[in-house]
């Protein structure tokens, strides 16, 4: 009885064993089969895109022959990012058992910027896709309070430590301004120099502000109602449109917010400058004022003494009457 019972435990075990060897031939045959058998052929590049085909099949670096299986997708995008910086997204598709599709969108550059005596042009991902002189960039919005760090094109922009959180802030931006198809209509510059607010020109003479680390999302929604509003009432798009309050509600300004630029020679002070002259003012005010109060006290002094003089003329005729005459 116990060789029998022996015996059925080491054919338990040497069966599971069997089955276990089984699925890793079948698994290792599978996988031998994908290697030697699914080869490319066919590179096929579809979507809108500002090159040719044969110029992304050449930086793919996908050839005839690659295995469909061992291409290193994250090597592709990378090489394609970075060399055809006008694309903004790059998606793969493998098709058994010897296509593979590369599908590709254009970046639409929206935004700009200066760094030294070049201008680089940003897409909605703040990655540069250009670099070249001021006529670049004429029409789009220039991005102030940012510092860019070793840029070049093909890269997304990259900035100080201290700046990281108003570039993510500039992204999430760009990105709901950009679901809402409002791209367009960005222009003059798009100011990050304050710590609570992003300023930016939208249309030709309407200034708007957003919270700093607002939803986006809901503050492009606000913005778009808002101006559907403004055009139903007949109110023109000019002046600031202020979005920073939290009861999600517009508040216009008829002054537009100004456009000052830093000098080298002349550093920025006219908010102080500003301040200094308010009293000047109102001083030189006070002063004609004052002028115009004693030149009434004057003449209402001279009226008076005037009308004294009347009633005392009156007074003195009516008590010593004329003589009679001689008949």
């Amino acid at each position: 009885r116990r060789n029998r019972r022996g015996r059925r435990r080491n054919r338990g075990r040497f069966s599971a064993l069997y089955k276990l060897l089984s699925v890793l031939i079948i698994f290792a045959a599978i996988l031998m089969g994908c290697v030697v058998f699914f080869r490319v052929s066919t590179v096929e590049i579809t979507g809108d895109s500002p090159y040719t085909e044969e110029e992304i099949r050449r930086v793919s670096g996908v050839e005839q022959g690659d295995n469909l299986f061992t291409l290193n997708k994250y090597q592709i995008s990378s090489r394609i990012y970075t060399q055809l910086p006008y694309i903004g997204t790059v998606n793969f598709e493998r098709k058994y058992p010897d296509t593979f599709v590369i599908h590709v969108t254009a970046s639409v550059p929206v935004a700009g910027r200066k760094g030294g005596a070049s201008r680089w042009l940003m897409d909605t991902d703040c990655k540069l896709l250009e670099s070249g002189g001021a006529s670049l960039t004429e029409g789009k919005a220039q991005v102030r309070g940012l510092e860019a760090v070793n840029p070049s094109v093909g890269s997304v922009l990259t900035v100080p430590p201290e700046q990281q959180d108003k570039l993510d802030q500039l992204k999430g931006f760009l990105a709901a301004i950009q679901a809402r198809q409002m791209t367009g209509s960005l222009t003059s510059f798009l100011d990050l120099t304050s710590n609570n607010e992003i300023r930016f020109g939208y249309g030709a003479n309407l200034t708007v502000l957003f919270p700093m680390n607002g939803d986006f999302t809901q503050k492009t929604y606000y913005l778009q109602q808002t101006l559907w509003t403004m055009d139903e009432k007949g109110i023109p798009r000019t002046g600031t449109l202020d979005l920073t309050y939290d009861n999600q509600e517009g508040h216009l300004l008829p002054k537009r917010w100004p456009l000052r630029r830093s000098s080298a020679r002349r550093p920025r002070r006219r908010p102080e400058h500003k301040e200094r002259t308010m009293p000047m003012r109102r001083q030189m005010q006070n002063k004609g004022e004052l002028a115009v109060m004693v030149v009434c006290v004057v003449v209402g002094f001279l009226l008076a003494a005037q009308l004294r003089s009347v009633k005392l003329a009156g007074g003195g005729g009516a008590a010593h009457p004329p003589p009679p005459s001689g008949n």
